[in-house]
């Protein structure tokens, strides 16, 4: 059992969220405060690294009456950091959002063979706008001067791991795409971009100690690698189990499955296997994203709008809507791809439109789900789930309904901080492996059991969201580049 307090930071996509964890895995001490996110066009988005270091100092000064024996971070990954020789950013973030590498991305996939991608990474990952490599191509041609100054390519973590401790770090398991299943990067795809070798930081083991913080009420605290809040959570959430199927919502929808069988399977991330852990995963563009802005465009709180969708079911008068607000990953990977809500008829009221859009973000979810059954090939009778999506009962039902499961949620609100917390137990020694941590740390609160009347409803509308899909992906790109013409023109 533990006997120590440890701390977890979590850098996310809206905000920083940290917690000290006692040993029961009780978050005893929390804090919360967002940042801003810069919105210029349809592709890019990007952030204040300086923002993030300023709220996990604002963080630690709130915890000032708390010793702990060691700190572990967690972050939005995809999102890339160009730093300079003077360890300060260079332009700001460029966050996983952000579309504006997707020729560069295109052009590096090109190059790649299957066989390629398949004896590096075990599954037919695509480069995509979002990978590392994409977007130091895309600085090198559009920035050349940012690219000549750069010394480190950094993840968010990274980034303040840098800042808190004065070393330069990363983590195998967050660097997806660069990194082999043997946890070492790949020369192969570094050099696909020329001096990307030369810019990633060195690699060391989610637990182990990179560098102890330099000054504050903290100095000398330990802070250990970490990893991607994805894989922190999902492992936070159940994932240190063998064949456990797993969900977290936040921004995002993220599905995972452990489990060592690898099926190949488009669409699939497989992480390599790390602390005995074999991580599927499928990450989707846009969950708690899409709420927030149907939510923002009609003048409604987040609370007003679960209200419309609790107290007005399904009807004939509900549309279809498709949640890619600003392309899609899993297991699309189209950063192209753009929303829409189907079926819209004079009777269609906004309780209509909002229930529509929570329906429309749980079938993106089962169609993740799907592609991962195949990849673990692992079919779970209850997922396990955790994260901010989870606290709205009304879409929880919605949720278990359509992706025809009982969902288990995790009693502790903030998966990624208890993560990162077990990150830093097992560094101190506290437990073994995060089996042991899962074990005494995790606990679930509620479940919900899908409603077998709306079963075969659900079902056929999945189908026609698929077919949505594909006939949407064409007319979506053409309206969002801005041309109109026909195809017959």
């Amino acid at each position: 059992m533990a006997s120590k307090l440890t701390m977890g930071i979590d850098v996310g996509t809206t905000s920083v969220k940290a917690g000290i964890i006692d040993q029961n895995g009780q978050i005893i001490a929390r804090f919360a405060e967002s940042y801003q996110t810069s919105r210029k066009g349809a592709d890019v988005v990007e952030q204040d690294p300086y923002d993030w270091i300023r709220l996990i100092e604002k963080a630690m000064t709130s915890f000032a009456a708390y010793e702990v024996a060691a700190i572990g971070l967690t972050s939005q990954v995809n999102t890339h950091v160009f730093v300079g020789h003077d360890d300060a950013p260079l332009i700001p973030a460029i966050m996983w959002q952000d579309g504006r590498a997707g020729a560069e991305a295109a052009a590096l996939d090109a190059r790649v063979t299957l066989a390629q991608k398949q004896a590096w990474w075990g599954a037919p990952m695509p480069i995509d706008a979002s990978h590392a490599c994409a977007r130091m191509a895309w600085v090198a041609h559009n920035r050349p001067e940012i690219w000549e100054q750069t010394n480190w390519v950094m993840l968010p973590k990274d980034f303040c791991l840098l800042r808190l401790t004065g070393c330069a770090a990363t983590d195998p398991i967050s660097n997806i795409g660069l990194v082999s299943n043997a946890l070492n990067y790949i020369p192969e795809v570094l050099g696909l971009v020329d001096g990307a070798a030369d810019r990633v930081a060195p690699l060391v083991p989610i637990c182990e100690t990179v560098g102890t913080v330099q000054s504050g009420h903290f100095a000398g605290v330990p802070v250990v690698s970490g990893a991607m809040d994805a894989w922190a959570g999902l492992v936070g959430t159940g994932g240190a189990r063998e064949r456990t199927t797993v969900y977290l919502s936040g921004t995002s929808e993220i599905l995972g499955i452990s489990s060592r069988d690898v099926v190949p399977t488009p669409g699939a991330i497989v992480f390599p296997e790390c602390e005995g852990i074999r991580l599927h995963a499928a990450p989707t563009q846009s969950g708690g994203d899409a709420k927030k802005w149907f939510a923002e465009a009609n003048d409604l709180s987040l609370d007003a709008m679960t209200c419309l969708v609790a107290e007005n079911p399904r009807t004939k008068a509900t549309p279809l809507f498709l949640p890619q607000l600003q392309g899609e990953r899993a297991p699309l990977w189209d950063a192209d791809l753009r929303a829409a809500f189907l079926g819209v008829s004079r009777q269609t009221s906004r309780a209509d439109l909002a229930r529509a859009v929570y329906e429309g973000v749980a079938m993106s979810a089962r169609l993740a789900l799907e592609t991962l059954q195949t990849s673990a090939n692992v079919v779970s009778d209850s997922i396990a789930c955790g994260g901010g999506g989870f606290q709205s009962d009304p879409w929880n039902q919605i949720r278990a309904d359509i992706l025809g499961v009982e969902l288990r949620i995790l009693a502790a609100k903030e998966p990624g901080i208890l993560g990162a917390a077990t990150m830093a137990a097992i560094s101190t020694g506290d437990y073994a492996n995060f089996a042991e941590a899962y074990d005494a740390l995790t606990v679930f609160d509620r479940s919900f059991t899908p409603n077998s009347a709306f079963k075969g409803q659900y079902s056929d509308l999945f189908g026609l969201y698929q077919e949505a899909i594909a006939l949407n992906a064409d007319l979506g790109k053409r309206i969002a580049s801005g041309s109109f013409s026909t195809k017959a023109e």
